[in-house]
């Protein structure tokens, strides 16, 4: 049995991590702010013994390096971050805080709790436009497009800094975005909302063409599992993603197909969404297969599994504004 801590454990994806956990018999120490993330999402972690959900921030540094030198974790999961990336400009500081800041707070927390072992969720946005399609970790970084992924980037840097001088084993995953039950935020979040206000017309921000790969939580889980089991030493990378992509189109297809609607679709034009948006993600896995992960559900499967969950849990609509 391992010990994991792991932030943002109440989130869409951390709540799920500690659900894994939990069902091989680890223990686990969730530490939210609860900011974003969900006591609901943790109902059934909540009936295990082996499992604690501390309310705290990662941007307080003594309150976090107190909780982990109190649990004394193997492994510190780090998945709490500042994930709104089209509002970042709007509130720029809000990346370096969470992501950047706070990243060099959990690597400093783990430190000196004496845990060795640090899971980082990146993202695949660090690798901005690329020219290599799909994309390797070996890819070459061009200029960053968003400050969610420069202070993403930057906190791949001080993990791999802390992994040299401090020898610790970090490993980053760099995401494409994640789908599945518990998701409240990100487009298909966005296009289910709208839709249940107003069934007769979506505003699709671009011309619809961009095209993105997306994994169902479920496949995350896995695969994430499989590098924790081998246990990477040093400073590594992994990408994590499907080998497919979608259109915006083609998931908009989906989402009204499964709300048994038929809107009329406005586009704002352009090839891109927003300022930072990739007109196109889709990244190389091979590192990651070797250690025999494969994606088991089709994208089609994880935007159809995201607007069924969205469906039964309306209560996560409430409050956000369209």
């Amino acid at each position: 049995m391992a010990k994991f801590l792991v932030t943002g454990g109440a989130g869409f994806i951390g709540s799920h991590f500690c659900d894994a956990a939990l069902s091989r018999g680890h223990q686990v120490l969730a530490y939210d702010n609860l900011e974003t993330g969900n006591k609901i999402f943790l109902t059934d972690a909540l009936k295990n013994s082996k499992f604690q959900l501390l309310e705290g921030d990662i941007r307080e540094l003594e309150q976090l390096s107190k909780a982990a030198q109190e649990f004394r974790p193997d492994w510190v999961i780090h998945f709490a971050a500042n994930a709104d990336v089209r509002q970042g400009l709007d509130r720029p500081r809000r990346d370096l805080d969470y992501n950047t800041t706070g990243t060099w707070n959990v690597a400093e927390a783990a430190r000196r709790s004496g845990c060795s072992r640090i899971l980082f969720s990146s993202t695949g946005s660090v690798y901005g436009e690329p020219k290599i399609f799909p994309t390797p970790e070996t890819c070459p970084f061009p200029e960053q497009t968003s400050l969610y992924g420069a202070s993403k980037c930057a906190g791949e840097a001080i993990l791999s800094a802390y992994s040299h001088g401090y020898g610790m084993n970090n490993t980053v995953f760099r995401f494409v975005s994640i789908l599945g039950p518990r998701y409240s935020h990100g487009h298909v979040f966005d296009f289910t909302h709208r839709l249940r206000q107003d069934p007769t017309q979506l505003k699709i921000l671009g011309n619809g063409k961009q095209l993105k790969s997306y994994l169902h939580v479920f496949d995350l889980m896995n695969g994430l599992w499989k590098v924790i089991d081998a246990e990477p030493k040093g400073f590594q990378v992994f990408n994590i993603g499907h080998d497919d992509a979608l259109t915006v189109d083609r998931s908009v297809s989906y989402i009204v197909d499964e709300l048994k609607i038929s809107p009329k679709y406005n586009y704002t034009g352009g090839e891109r969404g927003w300022i930072g948006d990739s007109p196109r993600i889709q990244l190389d896995c091979t590192k990651l297969k070797t250690l025999g992960w494969k994606a088991e559900r089709s994208l089609e499967q994880g935007v159809r599994d995201t607007v069924k969950y969205l469906k039964e849990n309306s209560f996560l609509f409430e409050g956000v504004p369209v």
